[in-house]
């Protein structure tokens, strides 16, 4: 009761929660997660990023921080602060290595998740974005049914059918929660060959455009197949850092901004 009494307390100090979701992994829900707080914190909002996914915490990767140390105060754990207006939670931090695996059960998994809400002392923040790992089980489920006020949820899939398949377990889930669906993204969606200029659709096309109106949910944009996103992620840097001017970042500003609009009405 105590405990569910403390993450109501530091859930109110937060004006916004939005949680990231997928139904299957692998199709850049991280890489939208990270780039999602970016915008927020570029646009002056003060910005926590926290990193459920237990089992494969890549964010501290994906922003050149794995290997900080967490400090404490008296109010409980710090968020590692990244840069202006953002600010990490991962459970990455706490490994004795990056190799180290998580081997838990639902139960345990849970009341990590859980310690994350009560302990961590975020103060007060604009937005919290919450990275879960993908598909409908324990941590997305105990982030849903813990964080109160939760402004609602960004579905992330590919043009692949069976990403859409899979995402749409999770939009029935998050319904049947009664919690909002601020829309779906196509990620990957589409190649501009480098040398003929030709666009490939290597996964498709159109699929979450077709989702989001067979569900009655907001289709908020797509974002094509990018080999810089790789590089970048893969160095530590979220795309909007590299090149705020590149075709992929000025799509992914317009997919903020009908998020952002989403959130303040």
């Amino acid at each position: 009761m105590q405990q569910e009494i403390t993450i109501v307390k530091r859930m109110s100090n937060i004006k916004h929660k939005i949680a990231v979701m997928s139904g299957k992994g692998g199709v850049g829900k991280t890489t939208i997660a990270v780039n999602l707080a970016t915008a927020f914190a570029l646009k002056n909002y003060k910005t926590g990023l926290m990193d459920v996914d237990l089992h494969g915490p890549d964010i501290p990767h994906m922003l050149g921080v794995e290997n900080a140390i967490l400090e404490q105060s008296t109010n409980g754990i710090l968020p590692l602060k990244v840069r202006d207006n953002l600010e990490v939670m991962s459970i990455e931090f706490m490994l004795p290595s990056k190799g180290s695996p998580i081997i838990w059960r639902g139960p345990k998994k849970t009341g990590a998740i859980r310690q994350f809400l009560s302990d961590v002392d975020w103060g007060k923040l604009d937005v919290l974005v919450v990275d879960n790992p993908p598909g409908t089980g324990d941590e997305p489920l105990t982030v849903l049914q813990s964080i109160n006020q939760l402004d609602g949820v960004v579905m992330v899939t590919t043009p692949q059918a069976v990403a859409g398949e899979d995402v749409r377990k999770c939009v029935n889930m998050v319904k049947g929660l009664n919690i909002p669906i601020i829309g779906v993204i196509e990620n990957m969606s589409g190649f501009t060959c480098p040398h003929c200029k030709q666009e490939i659709n290597i996964f498709g096309k159109g699929e979450g455009k077709k989702l989001a109106e067979e569900l009655d949910i907001h289709y908020l944009g797509s974002l094509p197949l990018d080999t810089t996103v790789r590089k970048d992620s893969d160095q530590g840097k979220p795309f909007l850092l590299h090149d705020s001017k590149s075709d992929i970042s000025k799509k992914f500003m317009e997919i903020f901004s009908k998020i952002e609009n989403r959130i303040k009405k």
